[in-house]
């Protein structure tokens, strides 16, 4: 049934507003006059309407999807039915686009199409394997279960992102800032003491160097605020395309500590989606295409990719994962007694966990080396520049006063 948006004024002229489902609008003005009523505005769609002012919409969020899928799978899980249950979400306070999703899957089961495809239709920016989940438990009819297994997921995607940015804030503040004060010395500090010593007689070549980096700074200072923002701005894009980052990501697994927890944490998301997507009942093959498609380094994903046809031809999943050197011992043991006892999903889950933690451990430990690392490059850029005036001060003979 549609909804209805409602601003309307009672008996005594204070301002309401709301929202009721009517067949049409002429059914919801004719509501709300029973109810004593005076319409002031009625549009139809969900979500409350802002001022002329105020129409912007803000950007939406994967917490925002992760919330509204949460709150379908509890709703499904407690006996809702799917066609009540959406239409539920539809009267949510969720963002405008969720909502138009939500209209639209509505719609779509109304008319007979299943959940997977109408989800699939929704425009959401989905990871894949929610799909394929929600399309098994579709098969198994247990699509509260396999909507709540996605969710885990998307929720365990999430909390690995913003611990790595939260662990990267500091640093990144104390290195931009350590390179903001060697800058303003360069630009502002060390051309004071060049315009005094131009004059000094054999200046050491650190003196020397010092000295004629700032003075070309303070010359050209917008062309060196203009090739920071163009190196900025190409780091940006960088940043934002796949295939770069990508090759990044395959140069970090190199790197001593940070390349290990690397490796370990995106081993542990491969092994959770796969032990979710097996435990949800999905064919091996499809699992093994799904998980490794998350994987970002293009060597490592090559390699799993090697695996899945050696699987294909009747190998065993430890022994081909062990033939490509993607895993550690204890990793390939726990595959293997997986597949001998039929608890592959478990022992997955396992192997998730061990190298979730040792990449915690990981981390910590790069972290640790980080923030000294980061005070002492800026510190010794900061102490060249200061023995680099010291130098010219000491090596000034004759001085023009």
């Amino acid at each position: 049934m549609p909804l209805y948006h409602f601003q309307a004024l009672n008996a005594d002229g204070v301002a309401l507003s709301g929202e009721l489902s009517a067949q049409s609008e002429r059914e919801a003005a004719r509501l709300l006059e029973r109810r004593g009523l005076s319409v002031v505005a009625l549009h139809a769609g969900g979500g409350r309407a802002l001022p002329q002012g105020r129409r912007r919409e803000r950007r939406l969020h994967t917490g925002d999807i992760i919330l509204a899928l949460h709150e379908l799978s509890t709703l499904l899980n407690s006996g809702v039915g799917l066609a009540e249950a959406v239409s539920a979400q539809v009267r949510s306070a969720h963002h405008p686009r969720l909502l138009q999703a939500f209209e639209g899957m509505s719609a779509g089961l109304r008319q007979g199409q299943p959940f997977s495809q109408v989800l699939g239709a929704s425009g959401l920016p989905l990871p894949e394997y929610v799909g394929t989940l929600v399309r098994s438990g579709e098969k198994a009819g247990l699509l509260g279960r396999a909507l709540s297994d996605a969710v885990a997921q998307m929720e365990y995607d999430r909390a690995v992102r913003g611990e790595v940015r939260q662990a990267l804030t500091y640093p990144a503040i104390l290195v931009l800032a350590g390179l903001g004060a060697v800058v303003m010395m360069f630009t502002f500090v060390v051309p004071k003491f060049a315009a005094l010593l131009k004059r000094a007689d054999d200046l050491p070549f650190l003196a020397w160097a010092v000295l004629n980096t700032g003075m070309l700074a303070r010359e050209y200072f917008w062309l060196v605020l203009l090739l920071v923002g163009v190196a900025a701005a190409g780091l940006v894009r960088a940043l934002r395309n796949p295939i770069t980052v990508a090759r990044w990501y395959e140069k970090l697994e190199r790197v001593p500590v940070l390349g290990t927890w690397r490796v370990e944490s995106e081993t542990a998301a491969w092994a959770r989606i796969l032990a979710t997507l097996l435990g949800n009942r999905v064919p091996l093959m499809e699992a093994l295409g799904l998980a490794q498609a998350g994987v970002r380094a293009p060597g490592r994903r090559a390699r799993l990719e090697e695996a899945s046809r050696t699987v294909r031809n009747g190998g065993t999943l430890a022994d081909a994962l062990e033939e490509q050197g993607t895993l550690t011992a204890t990793g390939y043991n726990l595959v293997r007694v997986g597949e001998r006892s039929g608890e592959l999903p478990a022992m997955l889950q396992s192997l998730a966990r061990m190298c979730e933690e040792s990449g915690r451990t990981r981390m910590k430990q790069f972290l640790a080396l980080l923030e000294p690392i980061a005070i002492l490059l800026i510190g010794s850029m900061i102490g060249v520049i200061m023995i680099g005036i010291i130098l010219a001060i000491t090596s000034a003979n004759d001085i023009a006063v």
